[in-house]
């Protein structure tokens, strides 16, 4: 026997309907965000929560029905996809962008105890500063230079990609590869946590 919906949906504002509408037609939109504004016109419509579902191509009037309480919560914002579940992320861009602050610091030879960068003495000068991350791990700092484009080189240093310091006649200056854009996106793809989805 069914269950019987724990929540209505509300209804829906004009300017909710024509994105729903416009989201339930859209050929570039994700796949799974069309779907939940098939369901939540079909359900608008006064179909049931397992009707709506295979309106949509699924299969749970539960998953409809989760759906439709954050709708009632959020909007059109619940058409965005969730946390897939295991842990809550712990760092956000505050927090990458702090490691990327930290990376593109020159390391004092005494107060670091390196000439260069690695995992280990980022991470140490991370926890360690006053503003700094306490339980930053190497692996989140390396997913954050992934992001950011840097490849580490075999002269045992984090190197910006697609810039270089070149040396000409009136001294030393930065030359940006122009399509540093396209090769960071290509270093992104070919990291260990793209091809794994991580």
């Amino acid at each position: 026997m069914p269950h019987p919906p724990k929540e209505r949906l509300r209804p829906l504002t004009d300017d909710e309907r024509t994105t729903l509408e416009r989201l339930a037609r859209a050929r570039h939109e994700g796949v799974d965000r069309v779907a939940r504004a098939t369901i939540l016109l079909a359900v608008a419509g006064g179909a049931r929560f397992t009707r709506a579902a295979q309106q949509a191509g699924r299969r749970s009037g539960r998953a409809v029905a989760h759906l439709v309480a954050r709708f009632n919560a959020r909007g059109v914002a619940a058409l965005d996809a969730q946390h897939g579940g295991g842990p809550p992320p712990v760092y956000g861009p505050s927090a990458y962008a702090r490691i990327l602050r930290e990376v593109r610091r020159p390391p004092d030879r005494e107060a670091d105890g390196t000439a260069t960068w690695s995992l280990t003495t980022l991470q140490r000068a991370l926890r360690t500063a006053p503003d700094g991350l306490p339980g930053v791990s190497t692996w989140t700092i390396l997913q954050a230079l992934w992001r950011a484009g840097y490849t580490w080189q075999e002269s045992r240093t984090w190197c910006d990609t697609g810039t270089v310091l070149r040396k000409r006649k009136a001294g030393t200056v930065r030359v940006t590869d122009p399509e540093t854009a396209e090769k960071r996106v290509h270093i992104a793809l070919s990291s260990p946590v793209a091809r794994h989805g991580a």
